[in-house]
């Protein structure tokens, strides 16, 4: 099989058993990188269970609720591109095992905050340590596989580590605060931290360094500008009102950040991505589509579990529980979706899996007010598949369309703009939550924006994903 060990510097790789049995070396690097990956969307996912308990042992509002979620998700999103770019620069390997430690060691302060502000502050630096790690992890996995196919299932069981991750979230985080508390919620991450920077630094190659690339630090600036600003007045319209003055002044300049951002891409000797690959059509059109189903995934998980707990009565337990089914379709429809990639293509992947999250979504919305549970089954599990299948077509049409030398940058495109959905939708969702006169109303708009957002994903799909992949 091709790509039995990792290129660019296999002489690192430790293991003096590695030649003779060239079947090890491949799964070595894979769980070397999944495990860091592993670690964010378990962050991410069992949060959502926690923050209702949190704000209510640490006497938080509903906008502070927001901000523990989000003020992660708006440093991680804002300097995912950052991240790719010092990976470029720097050497992938070596930006990732920094962003271990500091997520690692951010998550033991978030563990020990006594208050809201000192657990919002730690988790933006949660947020930063997550932005090193996801690019470089996409990229090392580019730079271990090469051959497409080796790629394509590589990228899927990178997908199912996240539908793992998903699928355990909510349930752990809903055990973790029903048992020993929800500090243990980021006490967990310690161990995983741990692991996933031993195997690295034993199993992953030493990444090509090019530090004659210079960093775009007012690009940079202005992607981050836009990011803080978009989500700042997203949460903030749930409780000032959608015309309020602030709200639309946020929304504004960050439209007018992400316009500089657009000048100074055009203008810079050294772009954060060359606007030749911004014009692929695969690689553009491959992150809107991960922007618009983010939104719709992250932000039904986000108000599910407020409306469950406030509305239901669930306790953070049995929320977790409610939401399994949701979230553990993603591990077995990434597997699957790794291993039909390489016959299928991309484009099949990602329109059937839009198409079946929305029709999910749709359903959720038109059941009415106060639906029995059970009926709230299989439109979770639509959403749950069919996202995962978007996300490992997506992420091979980007990563197919991005030269080596760019893999991080490309990387940290695609996570950039899912993260900024992942804001949105959870932004939005609190936010209609919030002005609306129940829970139950809120949430039903909240889903049916969300179907719409699957929808519009699956015609992008048909115009920007390649029918075919180029490889075996």
């Amino acid at each position: 099989m091709a790509s039995a060990e990792p290129t660019g510097g296999s002489e690192s790789t430790p293991s003096p058993e590695a030649a003779p049995k060239p079947e090890r070396p491949p799964w070595a690097p894979l769980l070397a990188v999944c495990s860091g990956y592993f670690m964010v969307i378990l962050d991410v996912t069992a949060i959502n269970v926690a923050v209702p308990v949190i704000g209510r042992q640490l006497s938080t509002s509903l906008t502070g609720i927001q901000w523990i979620t989000d003020g992660y998700t708006l440093v991680f999103a804002g300097f995912l591109l950052t991240g790719g770019a010092l990976g470029d620069r720097l050497g992938n390997r070596r930006v990732f095992c920094s962003g271990v430690a500091v997520f690692t060691a951010s998550s033991a302060a978030c563990a020990l905050a006594p208050s809201p502000p000192f657990l919002i502050a730690a988790r933006l630096v949660e947020g930063l340590g997550a932005a090193l790690i996801v690019p470089g992890s996409l990229a090392l996995l580019q730079q271990a596989y090469p051959a497409p196919a080796a790629r394509s299932r590589a990228f899927g069981l990178w997908g199912s580590m996240a539908g793992i991750a998903a699928s355990a979230g909510p349930l752990l985080g809903g055990v973790l605060v029903s048992t020993v508390g929800w500090r243990w919620v980021f006490l967990i991450n310690l161990p995983v931290g741990a692991a996933c920077m031993v195997l690295t630094l034993r199993h992953v190659a030493r990444s090509p360094r090019r530090t004659d690339r210079a960093l775009d630090w007012p690009a940079q600036c202005a992607i981050v500008a836009t990011v803080a600003l978009l989500t700042t007045a997203l949460n903030e319209a749930g409780r000032r009102g959608w015309s309020d003055p602030a709200v639309l002044g946020g929304v504004a300049l960050a439209v007018l950040a992400a316009a500089a951002f657009a000048v100074r891409e055009r203008l810079a000797r050294s772009p954060v991505l060359p606007l030749d690959l911004l014009r692929s059509r695969a690689m553009s059109g491959g992150a809107v589509i991960g922007l618009l189903f983010n939104f719709g995934f992250y932000g039904m998980v986000f108000t599910a579990s407020l409306q469950f707990q406030h509305q239901r009565g669930f306790t953070a337990l049995g929320t977790g529980l409610a939401l399994f089914p949701a979230v553990a379709m993603t591990m077995f429809a990434s597997a699957l979706s790794g291993r039909l990639s390489g016959r299928t293509g991309d484009r099949p992947l990602v329109i059937s899996g839009t198409l079946l999250a929305g029709l999910g979504l749709a359903g959720w919305a038109a059941m009415g007010a106060d639906p029995f549970y059970p009926l709230l089954v299989a439109p979770m599990m639509a959403a749950g598949f069919g996202t995962s299948f978007a996300l490992t077509g997506s992420t091979s049409t980007v990563m197919g369309a991005a030269p080596p030398e760019y893999a991080g940058a490309a990387s940290a495109l695609f996570n950039t703009t899912r993260q900024i959905g992942s804001a949105v939708g959870v932004a939005l969702g609190g936010s209609l939550l919030a002005a609306a006169t129940d829970y139950a109303t809120g949430l039903r708009t909240s889903m049916a924006i969300g179907a719409l957002a699957y929808l519009t994903a699956a015609g992008l799909a048909w115009l920007c994903v390649p029918a075919k992949s180029t490889g075996k």
